[in-house]
């Protein structure tokens, strides 16, 4: 066997160099980062978006509800004073109206009422509107002294008084 040199170095791979024509430009460099931060941002604010509508519960009016104006398929609150004699115990079901002297809304609440929540008082329920018309509570609140009303109830009570003084 005849040993070439020149046949030798030929065959062996050669070292891989970096030519000009192969590298990347500091023009894509910046618009790769640029488009990867827009992608990042834009993937954040979605999941921050999906967090904050899953979370949100719209207060609703009685009068709004039985004007058909209720979030449908979403939870919801909804306010106003326990009417007097609707309240009704069945184990730890609790059945009660909530209304705002024009509009009653009949509410369905599993658990323990808090200590403040009594007939002829106010009241606000978080949940949502069954096929049947019922609200079923997944929370209740309860006004916690004699002068305190949530503002959204209060107004409520207010328009619907309004409304009923001017049908008269």
């Amino acid at each position: 066997m005849i040993f070439c040199a020149a046949c030798a170095a030929s065959a062996w791979p050669k070292p891989w160099k970096p030519s000009e024509s192969n590298s990347v430009k500091p023009r894509h460099k910046r618009i790769a980062l640029i488009v990867g931060g827009l992608a990042t941002l834009g993937i954040a604010t979605f999941f921050v978006m999906q967090a904050l509508n899953s979370n949100i519960a719209f207060f609703v009016t009685p009068t709004e509800i039985a004007a058909g104006k209720a979030p449908q398929g979403q939870a919801f609150r909804v306010g106003g004073m326990v009417r007097e004699g609707s309240l009704k115990r069945d184990n730890l079901t609790v059945h009660f109206v909530i209304t705002d002297t024009a509009k009653d809304v009949p509410v369905a609440y599993t658990g323990i009422l808090p200590d403040l929540f009594k007939e002829g008082k106010g009241a606000v329920a978080q949940g949502r509107l069954g096929p049947d018309g019922v609200f079923v509570a997944s929370e209740v609140l309860a006004k916690h002294d004699e002068n305190y009303m949530p503002p959204e109830a209060q107004h409520a009570v207010d328009q619907a008084q309004m409304a009923k003084t001017l049908k008269q």
